[in-house]
C-alpha cells in the first residue's frame, strides 16, 4: 500500500510563510492530481489546493492569491507554498493523491496522516 507522506508543519507568526510537501513512500507509475486538504477543529475537512498531473491548480477562495500549489513530476512530489499566512490557516493540513501503483491499472485514492500548520497573531 502506497502511503502518502508530509512534511513541512509548524508554527509560524500571522504573516509568515510555510511550505508543505508530500510524496508517497513507494513506486507509482502515474499520477492523476494531488491536493491539499485542511481541517480546523472542530471543523470538517475543506478542500485547500488541487493540481493535476498537467499542472493545471486550482485554490480554494479562501487561499487564492496567497497559497501556491505546484507538482515536480519526477520527484512526484507536490508541494504547498503557504503566504501571508492568517491565524485562520491553522489547521491540520492532509494530502490526498490518486496515482496508479502497479503499471497494470490500479488506482489508488490516499490521504496523508496530516500536517500541523498554527499561526499565531
Amino acid at each position: 500500500q502506497v502511503q502518502l507522506v508530509e512534511s513541512g508543519g509548524g508554527l509560524v507568526q500571522e504573516g509568515g510563510s510555510l511550505r508543505l510537501s508530500c510524496a508517497p513512500s513507494g513506486t507509482i507509475f502515474d499520477i492523476n492530481f494531488m491536493a491539499w486538504y485542511r481541517q480546523a477543529p472542530g471543523k470538517q475537512r475543506d478542500l485547500v489546493a488541487s493540481i493535476t498531473s498537467g499542472g493545471n491548480p486550482d485554490y480554494s477562495d479562501s487561499v487564492k492569491g496567497r497559497f501556491t500549489i505546484s507538482l515536480d513530476n519526477a520527484k512526484n512530489t507536490v508541494y504547498l507554498q503557504m503566504n501571508s499566512l492568517k491565524p485562520e490557516d491553522t489547521a491540520v493540513y492532509y494530502c490526498n493523491a490518486d496515482v496508479e501503483t502497479t503499471g497494470r491499472g490500479n488506482w489508488y485514492v490516499g490521504w496523508g496522516q496530516g500536517t500541523l500548520v498554527t499561526v499565531s497573531s
